[in-house]
């Protein structure tokens, strides 16, 4: 039985979300300059927030993401038409390895889709585009890439919720200092955002950890955020319909949620 992993830490999130937004904030920045006075600052307001030893060393450690800024500044292909986007993100190749994939693992999607009400095409379209499947899952150290998020003005509140969650991550075993994502923190064969991580991953292969480099975990971790974000079952999710809301909460770009929308239903035909 897949078990939820950190319902208590995801309510804490909220609680550092509060702590991150008060007058001793760590002040941000747009250049490398500041980083290691913005890291001294911010490891008081983590050690505040309950972020133990192994957290605070990682911070320490963590290095200003050059690239994981490069990327952020430079993301062209969410401007791009949706038949570029397909184009581009392959989705015909998707679309085609999705098919071999909901028949040869049909038994696992059933109980996905059973237990969260997710259809198949979804969750194997999110997984697809997110790292073909799980051939690149990044190469981008997962702790110095979301605090150079954080520490950078662009988006700054957005990112370090996720900073201090990817802290608390380090301190419970979940993730280490050397981690591996996307530039942009994110883990696993989906993506997930550290902060995500603790109110929606699910230990879905029953072994006792979460790992979102395990593809049951991350599959299953997938369902849950999206039966948690108020997924109706047995209701579309193309555009208009009552679903396509919910997939909007996955990615914040329209070409992105159109374009899973499209091919998740060619996967379940």
């Amino acid at each position: 039985m897949p078990r939820l992993f950190f319902q208590r830490l995801a309510l804490s999130a909220a609680v550092i979300s509060s702590l991150c937004t008060g007058a001793a904030a760590a002040p941000c920045g747009s250049t490398s300059a500041g980083y290691d006075a913005w890291k001294q600052a911010f490891s008081r307001e983590a050690a505040a927030a309950g972020v133990g030893q192994r957290g605070l060393s990682a911070l320490s450690g963590a290095r200003y993401a050059s690239r994981t800024i490069a990327a952020d500044r430079n993301q062209k292909s969410f401007k791009y038409s949706l038949q570029k986007f397909m184009q581009v993100r392959g989705a015909n190749t998707i679309v085609a390895q999705g098919r071999k994939r909901k028949a040869r693992d049909a038994g696992f999607y059933a109980a996905l889709e059973k237990r969260y009400g997710v259809p198949a095409g979804v969750v194997i379209a999110i997984h697809g585009m997110e790292t073909a499947f799980g051939h690149f899952m990044g190469d981008s150290n997962v702790v110095s890439a979301i605090t150079t998020l954080a520490y950078d003005c662009r988006r700054s509140d957005f990112f370090t919720p996720h900073a201090l969650a990817a802290l608390q991550l380090v301190d419970r075993g979940v993730i280490s200092s050397g981690s591996v994502g996307a530039k942009h923190g994110e883990l696993g064969h989906t993506q997930f955002l550290p902060g995500n991580v603790l109110s929606y991953g699910v230990d879905g292969n029953g072994d006792g950890r979460l790992d979102l480099t395990n593809q049951a975990d991350a599959l299953t971790s997938t369902a849950n955020f999206l039966a948690s974000k108020g997924w109706k079952p047995g209701k579309g999710y193309q555009q208009g319909q009552p679903n396509f809301a919910v997939i909007k909460q996955w990615n914040a770009a329209g070409v992105y949620q159109k374009a899973i929308a499209i091919m998740a239903e060619r996967i379940d035909r």
